[in-house]
Order: C-alpha cells, then sequence, then structure tokens
C-alpha cells in the first residue's frame, strides 16, 4: 500500500516539509573549526581528543567516520535540497492555490545548502579561474532513476545558480506563513544570507544593498543583557539564541557544544590560551589588552587545568537528548545559529572598506565594538593604521605568531596599506566574534590566509607540525569516499 505521508498536495503539506529543507545536520562547525587557525595542538601526550580530530586539524582526507564528519554534511545537505526540489515539483504540479511564499523559502533553502557545499568542498570563488574549478553537482529536480551519474558543476556555474535561486526567492519570501520563525528563512535571515553570498562573491554593492535591509530593521544583540545573566557558558549560549539578532536556528546532532563548552572534551586540539594570549580573545585590539571577564559583556570563559587550557565563548548551546533513559544512553546536541545582526554589520562594513568608504565602514566597525566590548571602545581610522603598522606578520613559531596574517586574497586586490589595515581590523572583529562557528576558514579561504599547525612537546616547547600555505589544495575539503566511489571527480591532492 502506497505511504499516504509522502503525498504532498496541500500548502499545509508543503510547510511541512519544507521544514526539511533545512540541513538537519548542517554541522560543519567542528570540521571548519578545526582547520583555522583558531586552534592549536596542545600535545600527545594530552588525552582528551578523537583521531578524527586529528584529521581535521593536520587538514587529512577523512578516514573516519563521525557525525561531525563532511560525509554526515554532505548528505545532510542534499537530503535537503531534495526536500526543496520535491516541494518545488509540487507547487509546480498543484494549480489554483498561492504558493509564492512557499516557492520563495525552498529556493532560498535550495540556495543555501548548495552555498555551504560548494564553500567547503571546493576552491573559494576566483573569476580568474572559476569556470574550471571543481565544484559541486547543482541539483534543480528530483531524482527519477535508480543509480544516476552525476557530474561536478564549476564553481562559476554553482556561484550562478545560487544567485538565481537568491533573486528569484527574495520577493517570495513572507514571514506570516511561519510559525516558529527562528527556525525558517525570514526576509531577515534571507538578506542576511544574500549579503554573505554576494561578499563571498565580490560584488561588494549589493552585499551592501542586502546588509542595509538586514541592519535598518533589526538591532544588534544584546550583549550587555547577557552579561548580567549567570556566569555559566551553557546557559548563556542558550539564551543569546533567544535574540532578536540571532537568525535562521539550524538544530544539529553534534558534539560541538561539548567541544566549544566547558568540559575537557576535545581539550587538545582546541581554541586555547596558547592562541587566544597570541592572537584572539585575551590578546590586543587598537585601544588595549584584552581580558576575558573585564571586556567582555558576553565573557570569555578561560580554564587552566591539567590538559585543559580551553578559553571559549558561549556561543553554541549543547543539549542532551535522552534515548534510553534506564541506560542513560543518548546524544548530544546544539542548535547553530547560522546569521547574527552583528555578522552582517561585519559584512557591511567589510563590503565598504572594499569600495574605498573608509568612513562608513569604520562607523559599522564602531557601532558593532561600543555595543559588544564593554567599555563602549571606538577607534579612529589613524589608530588602526598606528595599530597594525605596528605589528609584524605573523611567523609560524611558537614566538612569532600575531593576530596580523599576510593576507593574499584569491577573487580581488588589496590597493594600499591603510585599506590592508582596515581589512586586518575587521577580520579580527568578525574572529572573535564567530570564535567556534568554522566562519573563519572561510575567511582563511577568502584571503589566503596561511595557517601554521603547532603542537606542544614534551619539552613544553610548541613546534611547527605542518602548515596549509597559499594555494594548498586541501583548502578545498575532499567530498566523501563513498561519493567519489560512485564516480564523482575528487578533489585534486
Amino acid at each position: 500500500m502506497p505511504d499516504d505521508r509522502t503525498v504532498v498536495d496541500s500548502k499545509t503539506k508543503i510547510r511541512k516539509l519544507l521544514v526539511s529543507a533545512y540541513p538537519d545536520n548542517a554541522g560543519s562547525a567542528i570540521f571548519t573549526e578545526l582547520a583555522t587557525d583558531n586552534i592549536v595542538d596542545e600535545g600527545k601526550d594530552n588525552p582528551n581528543t578523537k583521531p578524527i580530530f586529528e584529521e581535521m586539524a593536520y587538514w587529512k582526507d577523512l578516514t573516519r567516520t563521525d557525525n561531525d564528519d563532511t560525509k554526515s554534511f554532505w548528505t545532510s545537505c542534499y537530503n535537503a535540497i531534495a526536500n526543496a526540489n520535491l516541494a518545488l515539483q509540487r507547487i509546480t504540479e498543484l494549480k489554483g492555490a498561492n504558493f509564492e511564499a512557499e516557492r520563495g523559502e525552498a529556493l532560498m533553502a535550495r540556495a543555501f545548502s548548495h552555498f555551504m557545499l560548494v564553500n567547503v568542498f571546493a576552491k573559494h570563488y576566483n573569476p580568474a579561474t572559476a569556470d574550471s574549478d571543481l565544484g559541486i553537482t547543482y541539483m534543480v529536480k528530483g531524482e527519477t532513476t535508480l543509480n544516476p551519474k552525476y557530474k561536478r558543476s564549476s564553481v562559476a556555474e554553482v556561484y550562478k545558480n545560487i544567485e538565481k535561486d537568491i533573486e528569484t526567492a527574495l520577493p517570495l519570501i513572507s514571514d506570516d506563513m511561519y510559525e516558529q520563525p527562528k527556525y525558517h528563512f525570514t526576509k531577515k535571515a534571507a538578506y542576511a544570507f544574500a549579503a554573505r553570498f554576494y561578499l563571498y562573491y565580490g560584488k561588494w554593492e549589493k552585499a551592501v544593498e542586502y546588509a542595509d535591509k538586514v541592519l535598518e530593521v533589526s538591532e544588534f544583540i544584546n550583549w550587555a543583557y547577557l552579561g548580567t545573566l549567570s556566569a555559566n557558558l551553557n546557559y548563556r549560549a542558550k539564551e543569546l539564541q533567544k535574540d532578536k539578532g540571532c537568525m535562521l536556528l539550524l538544530p544539529d546532532i553534534t558534539d560541538a557544544g561539548l567541544l566549544f563548552g566547558a568540559y575537557y572534551y576535545g581539550a587538545r586540539i582546541n581554541h586555547t590560551r596558547f592562541i587566544a594570549d597570541r592572537e584572539t580573545a585575551t590578546n590586543k585590539m587598537p585601544w588595549g589588552a584584552l581580558d576575558p571577564v573585564g571586556s567582555y559583556h558576553s565573557r570569555a570563559f578561560a580554564y587552566s587545568a591539567n590538559n585543559y587550557q580551553k578559553v571559549n565563548f558561549p556561543n553554541i548551546p549543547m543539549y542532551f537528548e535522552v534515548k534510553d533513559p534506564v541506560a542513560g544512553i543518548g546524544y548530544y546536541r546544539a542548535i547553530y545559529t547560522t546569521f547574527t545582526t552583528d555578522q552582517v554589520a561585519l559584512i557591511r562594513a567589510e563590503a565598504k572598506i572594499h569600495l574605498g568608504q573608509y568612513a562608513e565602514a569604520l562607523a559599522d566597525l564602531n557601532a558593532w565594538t561600543r555595543n559588544y566590548f564593554k567599555n563602549g571602545n571606538e577607534v579612529t581610522l589613524q589608530e588602526i593604521n598606528d595599530f597594525y603598522n605596528g605589528i609584524p606578520y605573523s611567523e609560524p613559531t611558537a614566538d612569532g605568531l600575531t593576530q596580523k596574517k599576510k593576507l593574499n586574497p584569491v577573487y580581488f586586490t588589496i590597493k594600499d596599506k591603510e585599506q590592508e589595515n582596515m581589512l586586518h581590523y575587521v577580520l579580527q572583529c568578525r574572529r572573535l566574534l564567530t570564535l567556534h562557528s568554522g566562519l573563519r576558514w572561510y575567511d582563511v579561504k577568502r584571503f589566503g590566509i596561511e595557517v601554521a599547525r603547532l603542537q606542544k612537546q614534551k619539552n613544553g616547547e610548541y613546534q611547527l607540525i605542518d602548515k596549509l600555505v597559499v594555494g594548498d589544495n586541501r583548502r578545498a575539503m575532499q567530498i566523501p569516499q563513498d561519493v567519489i566511489s560512485s564516480g564523482l571527480e575528487p578533489n585534486p591532492r
């Protein structure tokens, strides 16, 4: 007998189907974050790790499986795309009803999953090479044949298709159809996605245009309020997501809340005091040194114990879902915040820096720092120039690491030293804001930033083990092995 649950023949059923048009295992935070310069290896004597974390941190093609691996991410994104395409197919087939809002959500969700896939499994968009760079397969209809064979579209083709879906969807999105808007592409979330997409595409005016639409209706996250709450990392992470500045929440089966939380779990390969002191949370900004408690409204949690040197911000909440109450068995979940108003402000600031609009970019940056830091810090252009002119470029040694990385952008040219300094500053602001989310990985790719992977030795010294250099093929993560075995062309190594 046919399963009635598979019959999608009404507006209500299409809306229920669209809940599944978002990846249910979209957790790229672990494998992207562990690939960045936010991470150090605290050494083989530290037992708090998993073999797959080591593969991720050293840019290996993954040989182990996990809920947080690239295969789960790939499968989840393509399952979401299949559901979006099924919704679009049924909308076309069902006549006589107005499905414009549902069509808009399906197109936006389809664009979003493809966007995530291409930015993980391909080189970053570069107009000089995008027509020949391997992208991913852009699926615009459901599969109807057994054992289909696919080819990878070029990065250029994928970006063109994403742009087409976004531009078609934007005027159709309607907030009125959502019972739980934080888990869907509202107008605000859709504009935030469009702003990020165009920033990655190098279309600065479009990035500004869509960022404007978010910022004219949405305030920054209320960090001052979050700072008044119980000083418990996981509690604050949960409360953060209730803020109106947080958009498109995606639940996931993931260990991210554990890995980047107040637990020994994963403490060997993590964001620790070693990196925080030299580059991030407890390093410096143009106005002075940063303190984990005194500088931030929503403090950084810095730990100091044997084999436990994590420095974490309350960004990803951890939940435990019990499957067997008697045996106490279950699995860990988290909820990812995909976009925030704060992120969008930094998108607009960066886009304006590319456009040479430094005063306007600085206004966005100062608006953000006033709200994010306890002392309402602001800077001038001269202070930014003085600060970054006074910092040496980072070198791959324990004493040589700094927040100032040599920038080797792949899809634009830096005009002069002043623009470079402004870019350093907005990158550092974003790095602090988005710690643990994996978003730093895309800045590493876009700006051609080299990543030195240092490991603590038995004598307490940190030694360079590997380095992700400019043009390194490992910047495009390898597609899953079973997909390669099915005939899809792998990324070069």
